[in-house]
């Protein structure tokens, strides 16, 4: 499955069909940096693609950011964009078997991109856990949108009950909300969460 997906992404690259990369860190997650204050916390994004927060996250001085993408293409895209960028902080590798400790994970809608089985959705709040140092933070964005039934067409979809039965026997929650300050393409679309690991 994992080769699959990879080829998939990674066509998606090649064929420039990547509607979702806005091309800049998404503002909400951008506000949420600008608070942060610990410039040693070890962050992991993924799912990253062309990884523009993690661009930000480093250019504000944040020496433990990693990315993680299945798909090796963005991950070299980034490194000719940021060549100082530490080389083993960027990881070609399938999330369900990445393995890491973090004191903060930033969700920028990979939970929508993955076929949204119970079975997908439910390892993937196990996987977010396990990946997380005790009281580690889960934060970012998840659509707000139904889900159709259609098992091709990426991003899916959920809503805040749903999001929040996969994730609440690992997290507790901090704050789960519309976001206030989506791109105008989002606005309406998009749920902005705090989630702290069990």
């Amino acid at each position: 499955m994992a080769e699959n997906l990879k080829q998939y992404w990674s066509t998606r690259y090649q064929e420039a069909q990547t509607g979702w990369d806005i091309g800049y860190p998404s503002t909400p997650i951008k506000t949420y940096i600008n608070q942060l204050e610990d410039k040693n916390s070890h962050i992991l994004i993924p799912g990253a693609g062309n990884a523009y927060e993690a661009e930000y996250l480093y250019q504000q001085g944040f020496s433990n950011v990693h990315i993680l993408d299945i798909s090796e293409i963005p991950l070299k895209e980034f490194k000719k964009r940021n060549p100082d960028f530490p080389e083993e902080n960027l990881h070609n590798a399938d999330f369900f078997e990445f393995k890491g400790e973090f004191d903060l994970i930033i969700e920028q809608t990979f939970f929508c991109s993955f076929v949204p089985t119970p079975e997908n959705r439910s390892t993937y709040a196990k996987q977010m856990a396990s990946l997380l140092k005790e009281g580690g933070k889960l934060v970012g964005l998840w659509f707000n949108f139904p889900l159709t039934g259609e098992m091709k067409k990426r991003p899916f979809g959920g809503d805040k009950k749903e999001y929040r039965s996969y994730l609440s026997p690992y997290f507790n929650l901090k704050s789960f909300e519309p976001c206030y300050n989506s791109i105008p393409p989002r606005a309406g679309k998009e749920l902005f969460g705090i989630f702290t690991k069990r």
